[in-house]
């Protein structure tokens, strides 16, 4: 089979997209296909495997001076790729993009116009459910417990210390800022109740400086379980415990910083009950083929929806393939039942 193996793009994630197509490239190839490796912000240049590699140097937090550098020259070099002989004579595109312009239904759009099947969700799941807000209000709607938020605009005129009294008789402390469609815990603060005027406002800039909205969330603390659900199956459930802190950026991309369970050591009905939220959280968002669904898990036993990710990311540290190890599944398997299954999802 022909397949175009799309990575790296402009997203905060670039780095980590590239990682997890060096993963994806080699099952691609342990499985006999004939594999096209592409980065949109090259237009239609047929580019070396080496080049395009060749920012997957560190797992360095990004910096917004380097994503604002590829963007500047890069825009119109996505639109020029996808139209391009690039995707000619391919059978299906492998999106191993994460984030903005990969991940939020652009991509998506661009190869349904050039009529080119592609793996995950489709056009209007990939949308809203990296929109944090709008898929929060969809698993709220769908009784899927999600923790309190507020949400703000860049465009709007906005007084950070009225937003920190805001969030004081509402949501309360510690919360959670982060940007409204980034992942990776791009853009992201812990705001604990003693948090100074000049850091809180700093926090409201930070993750203003990766989207237009943003949205401020209630802390719940507790245990980190995600769940990915590949078809209509969920998967085992894995428990995510960093070694100090929280799951950030360094956590989640730095091997030996942060330990998995999987399957998690839960009880039967509390391990029932997460994945059939995890289900439903899939379905509720109208997700195709596969996603990995995040939860927290409180110390009252309490279990909220953090958020869905359309594209989990594939890397050697990345946690869809470890839940499938634990079912006997293997990477290039995995890889191989996403594509059967994206084939024939329409």
């Amino acid at each position: 089979m022909n397949v175009a193996l799309i990575i790296g793009g402009l997203s905060a994630e670039r780095e980590v997209s590239l990682a997890s197509g060096k993963g994806i490239l080699a099952a691609l190839r342990e499985l006999g296909h004939n594999v096209k490796v592409i980065d949109p912000i090259y237009g239609d240049k047929e580019v070396s495997e080496e080049i395009i590699f060749k920012d997957m140097v560190s797992r360095e937090y990004p910096t917004l001076e380097k994503l604002e550098a590829i963007k500047e020259t890069s825009y119109r070099n996505v639109l020029t790729c996808i139209n391009s002989a690039l995707f000619d004579d391919i059978d299906i595109a492998f999106i191993g993009l994460h984030g903005k312009f990969g991940e939020d239904g652009r991509i998506q759009t661009l190869l349904e116009m050039r009529n080119i099947k592609y793996t995950g969700s489709g056009i209007f799941s990939s949308s809203i459910t990296l929109d944090k807000d709008v898929s929060k209000v969809i698993l709220k709607n769908n009784n899927i417990k999600t923790p309190d938020w507020i949400t703000y605009y860049k465009h709007q005129p906005y007084d950070t210390k009225k937003i920190r009294q805001e969030v004081k008789n509402s949501i309360g402390f510690p919360c959670v800022i982060k940007p409204n469609d980034e992942g990776s815990t791009v853009g992201l603060t812990i705001a604990h109740p003693d948090i100074s005027d000049e850091e809180f406002s700093d926090a409201i800039e930070l993750a203003f400086s990766y989207s237009d909205k943003i949205i401020i969330e209630q802390y719940i603390k507790g245990k980190e379980l995600t769940v990915p659900v590949i078809g209509n199956e969920a998967f085992p459930v894995i428990e995510i415990k960093p070694k100090d802190g929280f799951y950030d950026y360094e956590h989640k991309y730095t091997k030996g910083m942060t330990e998995y369970v999987c399957p998690a050591e839960l009880e039967s009905e509390l391990e029932k009950h997460t994945k059939e939220d995890a289900l439903n959280a899939h379905n509720s968002l109208e997700c195709t083929v596969y996603s990995r669904v995040d939860f927290m898990l409180s110390d009252n036993n309490e279990l909220y929806c953090i958020e869905v990710n359309t594209l989990p990311g594939m890397t050697e540290t990345s946690l869809v393939p470890k839940s499938a190890k634990a079912l006997d599944i293997s990477f290039p398997e995995l890889i191989e039942q996403l594509i059967q299954i994206s084939l024939n999802k329409n």
